[in-house]
């Protein structure tokens, strides 16, 4: 049954997803790439230059 598969992994990655050290990479890793993304998007990086600029 598929349905009981994909259920018992949710059941289990929610006992791992509680721990904080599994959550330290994670956050770490999203905290990175999403600094990334911000630079690469050409507008919020007209914000960056600007508030910059300005110091």
């Amino acid at each position: 049954m598929p349905l009981d598969t994909i259920m018992s992994s949710f059941a289990t990655l929610s006992g791992v997803w509680n721990s904080p050290i599994a959550l330290l990479p994670v956050a770490a890793m999203a905290a990175y790439f999403g600094w990334r993304i911000v630079e690469f998007i050409p507008f919020t990086r007209r914000i960056i230059e600007r508030r910059e600029g300005g110091r």
